[in-house]
């Protein structure tokens, strides 16, 4: 194998950024991969990204790699490289290891391996060996192991980049200087500098956002400050051609651009504001920024004509706190609507519904992470054209109903709809059943599937309805097409008896990957309905689907039959309705794993409103096939995996397709299951077909007839479930029960 000599390390959601500011610092051919960009620099080019980026994270040098199948020939690996050239016997080192060998427990021990492989390497051949210092060692090296190989680096930065040298103190929840770079660089802060433009942060706590949009407009470089790197204390370290590189940036620097009121950070805590101006002043900007306190519905409106609001205002982390919240983000959409026209705003929040409050739609939405915690950066046009109306959505569109209604075809598309009420509403009691399908596409050229959700199977406390309109192909004539969404908008109120409040719609087209979690609005309003006894938390504004698989209704069911007494894990969790059925089936604990932090908050609600508390229903955020890889020795004796049809988010340490990868990934799961366990396994690829030729060492049952309900019988490919046991029985078993 053979990697880029050069990696540059980047939060995540930022790796196209941190390409694109190493490209445009001259670095050659740079391309984003997971976890950062790499490309064929130079030494010196390296030693530039150390300097100027704004992004990155760490910037680590290849200096070997090599093929390892266990933690021996890690070993062996490591040894192999002439140590000599790197440091002496009389330096510190530490090592960062990141990735997996066989033999390998934990990140510890793999660190532990190479660190004995280079002192061993010094011991044999002066011995002496060189010391360990975690916080300030004279060579930092980085080992990354993958299926790949093994890639070993000297860290160039020493410590992360984003530590700046600038940060004295700070508030209860600091936003790091990389994250508020990012977001300047998302909201297109270089390019609004440069015009001319002027920067506000309205709540700017400890003063990151408006230090980093000064260095940004000052042509300052981040790392300038810094009191060390990585890189001095190496022994291949060329001094002249860094003292260069610090005297370039050095002559660069510009504060002369920041004219008295053209950064301005407010904020209403004087101790934050005292904290801020201290952070500036050891920028060498505490004359240049102005830091003023001022309540929030104090804001000043702006002194220029173009510039840009970025803030990162509380989102509530806990449940409750974001009621509290709501009032905050409706002040400040009124301050940016009535101070700030013509301006451009970037605001992330960790709880996107609280953007709403803001009242302007806005125009990109990216994801970040702060720290552990999965956030969103709005970016807002503060144009009136941009501004929320009273039309809202999730509403059907605007329809002349009375010329729909007198057509043949709203007549007919009454008649089905009429009919299928009366027979699944006898169905539905009898079942005590509150939520169903009503239609699907019944009449094909009416190509809509209809939801009836309801509190309580009599709907006494609410009824909704959730109409998905199945966009028509290119091939049907669009008038045509638009005449039957009429016809049917226009009746939907008097068959169902329900107000027009209470109609959903949304648009369904072909989807990739786990499109169907995408979000389309940041309303956050959810209602309870009920299947059987108990309760669950949908949404009709935010996504594709509500929240509630109507569809997976029998397979609840049959994953609360047979929960008690047993340990149960939900993968790819969503917003948790089969872990609630799990603990109301009696499980003694529920483990939900999700790589959103939105769907753990929504299955925390969801455990909660049925009155499941406590530390027996884990939540776990984490790409459930990286999860899985770190097995941590528990055993359960229920699972439901329930995995996307495909997904290539950059948040997945690796693309997942359920075709291609469902045998691997049951497998994985598998090494989770205990001795006498059940596995079921669902998909909603219509293409899929279990290999099961491939699962020997499993007796599996077809649930899919027995799961699919009366509802959906006209759709029965809807879904597929599989029920998998280990097969005491069979002669060779692909997957053993673990001991």
């Amino acid at each position: 194998m053979s990697a880029p000599p050069l990696f540059v390390t980047a939060a995540t959601g930022a790796g196209d950024l941190l390409a694109a500011e190493l490209t445009a610092l001259g670095l050659p051919a740079v391309r984003e991969v997971r976890g950062g960009a790499a490309c064929e620099a130079t030494l010196a080019q390296a030693c530039r990204a150390c300097l100027w980026s704004r992004v990155g994270l760490r910037v680590l040098w290849r200096i070997g790699d090599f093929a390892a199948a266990d933690v021996q020939q890690l070993y062996n690996g490591v040894r192999g490289i002439d140590w000599a050239e790197h440091l002496e016997v009389a330096d510190s080192l530490a090592v960062d290891f990141s990735g997996n060998l066989p033999g390998i427990v934990n990140t510890q021990f793999g660190a532990q391996r190479v660190k004995d492989a280079i002192v061993d390497q010094f011991r044999e051949r002066t011995g002496q060996r060189p010391s360990v210092d975690r916080a300030a060692p004279s060579l930092r090296i980085n080992v990354r192991a993958g299926r790949a190989g093994v890639v070993v680096a000297i860290d160039l930065s020493g410590d992360s980049l984003h530590r700046r040298g600038y940060r004295g103190g700070q508030g209860a929840a600091p936003l790091k200087e990389h994250l508020a770079a990012a977001i300047l660089l998302r909201a297109g802060w270089p390019a609004i500098a440069e015009a001319g433009g002027s920067f506000v942060d309205p709540l700017c706590g400890s003063g990151t956002l408006p230090i980093e949009a000064a260095l940004i407009a000052a042509d300052i470089a981040p790392g300038l400050l810094r009191p060390r790197f990585g890189i001095e204390r190496w022994k291949q370290h060329d001094a002249a051609a860094w003292r260069e590189l610090l005297a370039e940036a050095e002559a660069r620097r510009a504060p002369e651009r920041l004219e008295p009121g053209r950064i301005r950070g407010y904020d209403r805590d004087a101790r934050l504001l005292a904290e801020a101006r201290d952070n500036a002043r050891r920028a060498g900007l505490g004359e240049r920024i102005g830091f003023e306190r001022r309540d929030l519905a104090g804001l000043p409106p702006a002194t220029a004509e173009t510039g840009l609001v970025a803030t990162n205002p509380p989102y509530g982390e806990r449940l409750g706190e974001a009621e509290e919240l709501r009032g905050l983000y409706t002040l400040l959409g009124e301050r940016l609507r009535e101070g700030y026209a013509g301006w451009e705003a970037a605001v992330l929040t960790g709880n996107p519904a609280l953007g709403r409050g803001l009242g302007i739609h806005a125009r990109r939405t990216h994801r970040m992470m702060n720290g552990p915690l999965e956030c969103r950066l709005l970016r807002f046009s503060l144009e009136p054209a941009h501004f929320v109306t009273q039309r809202e959505a999730g509403r059907p569109p605007v329809i002349d109903a009375d010329a729909a209604r007198a057509r043949p075809g709203a007549t007919m598309f009454a008649n089905r709809l009429r009919k299928n009420l009366e027979q699944l509403a006898k169905w539905a009691r009898r079942e005590a059943i509150s939520c169903y399908r009503v239609y699907d596409s019944d009449m094909p050229e009416y190509a809509f599937a209809i939801d009836l959700y309801q509190s309580d199977p009599e709907g006494a406390a609410g009824r909704w309805l959730y109409v998905q309109e199945y966009a028509p192909p290119a091939t049907v004539d669009r008038d045509r097409a638009r005449a039957r969404r009429e016809e049917a908008l226009s009746v939907l109120a008097e068959v169902t008896g329900l107000p027009a409040a209470a109609i959903w719609w949304r648009t369904r087209r072909p989807q990739k990957g786990s499109e169907q979690y995408r979000q389309l609005d940041e309303r956050g309003e959810r209602v309870v309905v009920s299947e059987g006894s108990l309760r669950f938390l949908v949404n009709f504004t935010d996504y594709l689907d509500t929240g509630l698989f109507l569809d997976h209704r029998p397979t609840r069911a049959r994953i609360r039959a047979a929960a008690g007494g047993r340990r149960f894990l939900n993968l790819f969790c969503y917003t948790g309705t089969a872990s609630v059925c799990a603990a109301a089936g009696g499980a003694l604990a529920t483990t939900s794993v999700d790589m959103s932090r939105t769907y753990l908050d929504w299955a925390q609600r969801n455990l909660e409103v049925n009155g499941f508390r406590g530390p027996a229903h884990r939540l776990v955020q984490a790409d459930c096939l990286q999860w899985l890889e770190e097995d941590d020795g528990q055993r359960y004796d229920l699972v439901f995996l329930d995995p996307p049809t495909f997904s290539n988010s950059k948040r997945m340490q690796q693309e997942f397709d359920v075709q291609r990868d469902h045998v691997a990934l049951i497998l994985a799961t598998a090494r989770r299951l205990a001795p006498d366990g059940s596995l079921l396994f669902s998909t909603n690829s219509r293409r899929f077909r279990l290999d099961a030729p491939a699962l020997p060492g499993f007796a599996i049952t077809d649930l899919t007839t027995r799961t699919i309900p009366r509802d959906f019988a006209r759709n029965p490919r809807i879904h597929q479930c599989y029920e998998l046991r280990f097969d005491a029985r069979a002669s060779a078993p692909v997957a053993s029960p673990p001991p």
